[in-house]
């Protein structure tokens, strides 16, 4: 009989089990009979279920060997096939062995399927797990190229770039297994090139230290950032560090190299090659057909109007004009394409078939006009006299000189009163924003600079007795640059020489002290600025700019100032000596010493030499009879 404890033996009389009762009332030798039949019947029954267990694992065994043996014949061929295929790579032949047989091991799970039970619900995720246990997780398919990967990440965070294992919940509890196993920039890249913004990557944490961790190890390892840190205990997926073998291509300003290179120690034996990218290149032929290339590539890939010859000669222009120079053109081709945009939606309002010069005009005056604010309240308080400013006119001791504003990516030029005032003393050259320390390293250079021109100049024979303050009028922020020390120059000279400057022209141009004029910058912005406040003020054909000779070259201007100088109701004038600049100035000879170092009389320097000589002649008069007292009291005191 079976019960709780398993199967037992009873006696039987008459055909069924004797019970207990009845057992008791049997004699002792009868009751001994009995116990010793059911032992050895215990036995025989214990030895039958052995013997059962043993042929039914037997015949399981078979079973088994026979569906793995049906099942492997069945599956030879696809395996032997991929073997074969990947013979090459004994890791992959090893990874398709282990497959096998574990495939083997897992089939009755993975065949077996039991419709009928209720509970196969929560089985569903186990048998889920389980067939994902032979998905391939494809970290990176290059199949697709036939040339070295070319990787550009624009978003360098530590996931982005090293991968990162994700997580899905199964029954409110995070799980993970190796499809969840993400790549990163760097495994796309592998074998080819990673290309960063260096700007990106400094605003991301922890990314740069494991960057090199991986060049320098070659190899990488697809962990948690947090875990990196120390900061999570929690168990997880610890993957295999695959091995690495790209180039890093690093793109960003000059600091970052400089501050790296003397920074790190790691950077030079990581990063040898250093390449500078220029903003402007030659405008040959060549670059030219180059930009022609470019726009007609940027119409035919965003569907925009073609650009007809004027309008690709307004762009060529344009890049000419960015670099502020007639045999340059700028490769920032992102600020080209906007205005290639720009022009097309003109082209659009006119219903035009293709982009014209006009369109292209309308394109760049309608950029500067959305950035001009500022320039244009400047030309109005100037317009309105509230900053004073004459074009008309002679006048000692003043000149206009010439400042450039830049803000962000708009550059303009206006005119700045500048005045001198010379008397006798020796100071020297007094720089009024110097003393109130609104002056620039670079322009205090630039007036300092003017004290050797003087005394080279005019103080060969004789002290150099002269105080002379200048100024900015109306200027009430910082002033830098040596751009105005030719203008600052030439006021001085008027005032010591008493011949007045013409207010209607303006310079631009630093001096060195042996009276050369030197180039400077934003040429261009400077003569539009001071042309527009001719203009409406009223043009008379007189006005103009004095520049440096070497900026000549520079020139870029506004047809409509182009237009002007042909028609002789503007000038430029290009110098490369301040004696240059003072005739043009002031109508007179600026003079030169002869044989006996002296000047002509009625000359800009003759003038200004004699009054200088004046002064000192007063001042060593002066000393002299301050010293005649002073004797006397000592002779009446030896009396």
């Amino acid at each position: 009989a079976r019960t709780d404890q398993g199967i037992n033996s009873y006696p039987l009389k008459d055909g069924e089990a004797m019970s207990q009762e009845h057992f008791m009332t049997l004699n002792e030798e009868e009751r001994a009979e009995l116990m010793k039949r059911s032992s050895q019947v215990q036995e025989m029954l214990s030895e039958s279920f052995r013997q059962y267990k043993e042929l039914e694992k037997s015949f399981k065994e078979k079973i088994k060997s026979l569906e793995q043996e049906t099942f492997r014949n069945a599956a030879a061929p696809f395996f032997e096939e991929l073997v074969k295929k990947y013979k090459k790579y004994p890791k992959i032949v090893k990874y398709l062995h282990d497959l096998q047989e574990d495939l083997l091991d897992r089939m009755p799970a993975i065949v077996k399927h039991d419709e009928s039970n209720p509970w196969n619900f929560l089985r569903f995720g186990d048998r889920r797990s389980l067939m994902r246990r032979y998905q391939v997780n494809l970290l990176v398919d290059n199949s697709d190229l036939n040339h070295a990967p070319v990787i550009m990440e624009n978003n360098p965070t530590y996931s982005n770039l090293f991968g990162q294992i994700e997580y899905e919940s199964e029954f409110g509890i995070l799980a993970t297994d190796f499809s969840k196993i993400k790549a990163g920039t760097i495994h796309r890249a592998n074998g080819g090139y990673l290309i960063l913004h260096m700007d990106d990557l400094a605003r991301n944490f922890y990314v740069w230290d494991t960057l090199k961790r991986v060049l320098k190890n070659k190899e990488i390892r697809v962990e948690s950032v947090t875990r990196l840190l120390g900061i999570s205990n929690s168990e997880t997926l610890q993957p295999e560090p695959i091995p690495v073998k790209l180039k890093v291509i690093l793109i960003g300003e000059p600091i970052y190299y400089y501050l790296l290179y003397t920074q790190d120690e790691d950077f030079p034996k990581l990063f040898k090659i250093k390449a500078d990218f220029d903003i402007e290149m030659e405008r040959s032929k060549k670059h030219i057909n180059d930009y022609a290339r470019l726009i007609a590539s940027v119409c035919e890939s965003e569907g925009l109007r073609h650009f007809d010859r004027e309008a690709v000669a307004q762009v060529v222009d344009y890049g000419s004009r960015m670099v502020d120079d007639q045999n340059k053109l700028t490769t920032q081709f992102n600020k080209l394409v906007e205005i290639i945009y720009e022009a097309d939606s003109w082209a659009a309002q006119d219903n035009a078939a293709v982009v014209t010069g006009d369109h292209v005009r309308k394109a760049i005056e309608e950029k500067r006009y959305r950035a001009s604010l500022m320039e244009d309240r400047l030309h109005e308080l100037i317009s309105n006299e509230t900053l004073l400013i004459d074009v008309h006119g002679s006048r000692i001791g003043q000149i206009n000189g010439l400042a450039v504003y830049e803000l962000g990516d708009h550059q303009f030029g206006r005119p700045v009163r500048i005045t001198a005032k010379t008397f006798m003393g020796e100071s020297g050259l007094v720089n009024i924003e110097r003393e109130i320390r609104m002056s620039g390293s670079i322009h205090s250079k630039g007036v300092l600079t003017l004290n050797g021109y003087m005394g080279a100049q005019y103080a060969q024979d004789k002290p150099l007795s002269l105080t002379a303050s200048l100024t900015f009028e109306q200027s009430y922020q910082g002033i830098e640059g040596d751009s105005a020390s030719s203008a600052e120059l030439y006021a001085i000279l008027s005032s010591l020489s008493g011949v007045p400057i013409y207010q209607g022209i303006a310079v631009t141009g630093s001096v060195n002290q042996n009276g050369e004029i030197q180039p400077v910058g934003g040429v261009n912005q400077k003569i539009e600025g001071f042309y527009r406040v001719c203009k409406a003020f009223g043009l008379n054909g007189k006005q103009g700019v004095i520049i440096p000779r070497q900026n000549v070259r520079n020139l870029m201007l506004d047809e409509e100032i182009v237009i002007a100088v042909r028609q002789k109701m503007f000038n430029i004038w290009a110098v490369d000596h301040i004696d240059q600049g003072l005739e043009i100035l002031t109508g007179r000879p600026a003079g030169s010493k002869d044989e006996n170092g002296r000047f002509p009389e009625n000359s800009i320097h003759g003038l200004v030499d004699r009054k200088l000589s004046e002064w000192n002649e007063k001042r060593r008069g002066g000393r002299e009879g301050a010293r005649k007292p002073s004797a006397v009291r000592r002779r009446r005191s030896v009396w």
